[in-house]
């Protein structure tokens, strides 16, 4: 049970495995107002960035689970670093499906909707973790301006114009779920470069230390166009976010 080479080669030097810079992180844990002692589930959790960080900043405690065992070891070695081992928990395992033993105050999914099936399935298997006035924060791409065409679709990750939705859209598709948005913290060009740019240096690092691997070929291919297609469509139409949700 792992990710698949091509991802983890992809973001092997990625502390935060979405379009967010550090201080965004930091931003989005001081707006929630985390409390001391705050519990925090975050299924599908990488490399611990978001646990360890406001484990440390504000002292809450949590549990993390991914399906990465070189993500789930980055985020255990990143807890010691942090000084946090005996707040927060990393688990290697298949985040779909995953139920915490006990309710926590804020359950997350950052990024990796796909766990419950979609969006929806998602939220309702954080839901099974929250207390009562518990938090949930989902992290999700949507259209910052609806693509002129399939070519532009492609070149922003989709497959159809219907993958994803406006913000004004997701907002209210939210609400229709029963959930009220009360804080979001969205992505920038800075942070979509700085997710991207840095899986093209660890493709070519990782092409000039195994070139006679089975993907290096492939991985050499993707690195001569997939910056220049970056920037011509994902850059300018897909945006990302972290929104906080509670129920109504």
């Amino acid at each position: 049970m792992d990710l698949p080479r091509h991802f983890t080669i992809r973001e092997s030097s990625h502390r935060i495995h979405n379009p967010f810079t550090d201080h965004q992180l930091a931003t989005l844990g001081r707006a929630l107002r985390l409390e001391p002692g705050a519990s925090l589930l975050d299924l599908a959790s990488g490399s611990g960035e978001m646990l360890c960080t406001w484990a440390q900043a504000h002292g809450i405690v949590g549990t993390g689970v991914d399906i990465s065992k070189l993500f789930t070891e980055k985020a255990r070695a990143r807890a010691a670093e942090l000084g946090v081992t005996g707040q927060v928990e990393f688990i290697h395992g298949d985040a779909s499906g995953y139920v915490a033993d006990h309710q926590v105050d804020v359950a997350a999914c950052i990024g990796s909707t796909w766990i419950g099936g979609d969006l929806a399935g998602t939220i309702e298997l954080l839901r099974r973790s929250l207390r009562p006035g518990g938090m949930l924060l989902i992290g999700e791409p949507y259209w910052r301006r609806t693509p002129p065409d399939q070519d532009s679709v492609e070149g922003s990750q989709a497959n159809s114009l219907d993958d994803f939705m406006l913000l004004p859209e997701l907002i209210e598709r939210f609400g229709e779920l029963g959930y009220d948005v009360v804080e979001m913290v969205q992505a920038d060009h800075h942070g979509w470069d700085r997710y991207r740019a840095t899986q093209w240096l660890n493709i070519r690092r990782w092409i000039d230390d195994n070139p006679d691997d089975e993907l290096a070929d492939e991985f050499a291919a993707e690195l001569a166009t997939e910056p220049a297609r970056y920037a011509r469509y994902q850059r300018e139409y897909l945006g990302w976010g972290i929104f906080a949700l509670m129920i109504r």
